[in-house]
């Protein structure tokens, strides 16, 4: 099988605009919407907003590669990374602390030029947990750079990258041309998304690392993204791409076998375009959270708080399976007579809503 870096007219990328019209100009209404939303928040939803946002494309960037990120060492990452948190807060999964350090960095630097050593340091960030690997540093293995999946004894090989002697060179010529297309740049794409998503099939292609190159083809993604729209954080692009995960690697297959992209940003505008909308309403869901708590704050014991924070991490898609007794004993400790006295009472006052019953009843949010 022959790849993309194999053909004569690597990496001459090109593609149909045809397909891809109407979504550059929906991509452009919704940024345009979130903006406008995150700019009519107060000072401190509007943090909170873009908080989370970041803490999704943190979590969900690992979930896409099988790797979970505990919540709240996320959340304590990125906020230790933000200078939120006097004294920081300890971190136990090195994991998520790298995954934070990268997303904040990300954020903070996106209108910096993408350089060699810029590529290293989010590879050290990001893996220095990591042992046995090659860390901030391109590969040098002999044997071949690999993306497989089945048995071990009988492999299904989906992509096969350049040989690591390739690899200084190859992402010479990338990072040159990923500044040289920016916004600023002497030869600038029109449109951030068409960047972006041509910038994550060039780097995944040459697949410069030992591990994480997943993680920081879509660091590098966003940076585009943002570029393109000239600010940062206005949503998860992991997030939408780990909703269609299958999806997302079956477009990535078939864009590695040819030097024509018409297919790849096809998917990528869809995705793009999906990520912004789910930003709108997570937006949104951090105000309806505010007001909630605003008028229950005051009537929820300790206990009762911790669950409905608890909650409402799960986002607007809701708590999944509810909250039921069994959970609410998990995550308070308290008597199996007390958890149920606590949600009837919660459900009583309007906190929550009772779903299905007996044995099988379970209670969500009232937003």
């Amino acid at each position: 099988m022959t790849y993309n870096w194999q053909q004569p007219d690597w990496p001459d990328f090109r593609f149909d605009p045809t397909p891809i019209e109407d979504g550059l100009l929906a991509i452009a209404e919704h940024a345009g919407k979130v903006s406008g939303l995150l700019a009519g928040l107060p000072p401190g939803l509007e943090a909170d907003a873009v908080l989370d946002l970041m803490i999704e494309e943190a979590i969900k960037s690992s979930a896409i590669e099988g790797e979970i990120l505990p919540r709240p060492d996320v959340v304590s990452s990125i906020r230790n990374h933000l200078g939120l948190n006097t004294p920081p807060d300890s971190v136990k999964s090195g994991l998520a602390d790298g995954a934070g350090a990268l997303t904040t960095t990300v954020r903070r630097t996106f209108a910096e030029p993408l350089t060699e050593d810029v590529v290293f340091a989010w590879h050290s960030m990001l893996m220095k947990s990591i042992h046995g690997i090659k860390v901030g540093d391109w590969r040098t293995g002999r044997n071949p750079m690999q993306v497989v999946s089945g048995l071990m004894h009988r492999p299904t090989i989906h992509f096969e990258a350049p040989p690591s002697s390739e690899v200084p060179r190859e992402m010479a010529r990338f990072i040159a041309w990923f500044n040289r297309t920016s916004p600023d740049g002497p030869q600038p794409l029109k449109h951030a998304a068409i960047r972006s998503g041509i910038a994550h099939v060039y780097f995944e292609s040459i697949h410069p690392f030992e591990d994480g190159n997943g993680r920081i083809g879509r660091a590098i993604s966003e940076k585009a993204l943002a570029q393109g729209l000239r600010q940062p954080g206005l949503f998860s692009l992991s997030r939408s791409i780990e909703a269609k995960r299958s999806a997302y690697y079956d477009a990535l297959e078939s864009a590695q076998r040819s030097n024509d992209l018409t297919g790849w940003l096809v998917y990528f505008v869809d995705t793009v375009l999906h990520a912004l909308v789910d930003a709108k309403d997570r937006i949104l869901f951090v105000v309806r959270k505010a007001r909630f708590l605003d008028l229950h704050r005051a009537t929820l014991s300790e206990r009762q708080n911790k669950v409905i924070l608890r909650m409402f991490e799960a986002g607007p898609e809701g708590f999944i399976g509810g909250m039921n007794a069994r959970k609410y004993i998990a995550l308070t400790g308290v008597s199996k007579a007390t958890a149920t006295r606590d949600l009837q009472d919660l459900a009583g006052t309007g906190v929550l809503v009772p779903t299905g019953g007996g044995r099988s009843a379970s209670y969500q949010l009232n937003v």
